[in-house]
């Protein structure tokens, strides 16, 4: 095989990479057909490509072998307020048509990024393409986020529990089922540093949410106590789907929580075969959602519940 260059990723490089985009985007689908078809073709491709190239700081990397270009790595800062001093590496951000390369592709790229302080690395990759997750975990990756979908069918209510929406009444009741989740997150072995918001800020939360109507939420109760609480909208309203991410006609299951004494009772299959109903109803095809993989009862419960990680978030930090 050719010997590899890299160099530093430019204007001139867009157009080549979006074709290697859409190729993988192709064979992407063909194990995930519920991602958006639009994006095998390299237009639609390019127009994600430029998004995460014309990023605020983006910088990145193409390799070359004999003379044609075979990858390229593109990666941008988010808020450091919440990522700390980062890159990330969007769906569009990376494709190669050897997995091997990415990993030299990396170490171009990431010279500038740790030269300029930004250690904390996050990058979403196909979750089906085994050998490019075996890559960048070489490269000193880990998982730290799944993506997921499932399809969408006429649902039977489930009459074990009573399920509905909630209403103004129910607010001061449900503050401890929305601790529930920051406070699982907060536990070992996830350790999130985000930090518990005070009951003031929940119950202003919950005023919002019913005054509003972008989202669905049904509570579970157990004995006339409210236990848990699962709340979707429209997926294309969430920062975590856009472009290649975001099947079509997709709800999102963007929050989903029950307190510690209701967990394994089954309220939470019974909410979930709720919301999946209620989703349908309203039109949807399909559900996302997603899960840090260090949380032991998410990373369980929603693949028994049929959702097929589509994009692994994966994370490196440097110190």
């Amino acid at each position: 095989m050719a010997p590899l260059e890299v160099v530093a990723f430019a204007d001139e490089h867009v157009d080549d990479a979006a074709g290697l985009l859409a190729g993988r985007h192709a064979r992407h689908r063909r194990d995930e057909p519920r991602l958006p078809a639009r994006f095998e073709n390299p237009a639609a491709a390019r127009e994600e490509l430029l998004a995460a190239w014309r990023a605020d700081d983006g910088s990145g990397s193409a390799a070359y072998r004999d003379g044609r270009l075979v990858g390229y790595l593109i990666g941008a800062p988010r808020d450091r307020a919440v990522w700390g001093e980062n890159v990330w590496v969007e769906a569009a951000g990376h494709a190669v048509e050897s997995a091997e390369d990415v990993r030299d592709l990396y170490a171009v790229a990431a010279e500038r990024w740790v030269d300029d302080a930004r250690g904390r690395h996050y990058v979403l990759v196909p979750a089906t393409d085994a050998a490019l997750v075996d890559a960048w975990f070489r490269l000193g990756f880990g998982q730290q986020q799944a993506h997921a979908v499932q399809e969408l069918a006429a649902g039977s209510p489930v009459d074990e529990f009573e399920i509905r929406e909630p209403t103004e009444a129910d607010i001061d009741q449900l503050i401890e089922v929305d601790l529930a989740l920051p406070r699982h997150q907060r536990a070992s072995p996830v350790f999130s540093e985000i930090s518990l918001p005070t009951p003031e800020l929940i119950r202003d939360e919950w005023h919002k949410t019913l005054a509003g109507d972008e989202e669905t939420v049904l509570i579970g109760f157990v004995e006339g106590r409210p236990v848990a609480c699962w709340s979707t909208s429209d997926a294309s309203l969430s920062r975590h789907y856009d472009g290649l991410m975001l099947p079509e006609r997709a709800s999102n299951l963007a929050f989903a929580a029950t307190v510690p004494e209701a967990r394994g009772s089954g309220v939470g299959v019974a909410l979930t075969a709720a919301v999946m109903a209620r989703a349908h109803e309203e039109g949807y095809e399909s559900m996302v959602t997603d899960w840090r993989v260090t949380n032991l009862l998410a990373s369980r419960f929603w693949p028994r519940r049929g959702f097929r990680p589509t994009f692994l978030r994966l994370y490196r930090s440097i110190p």
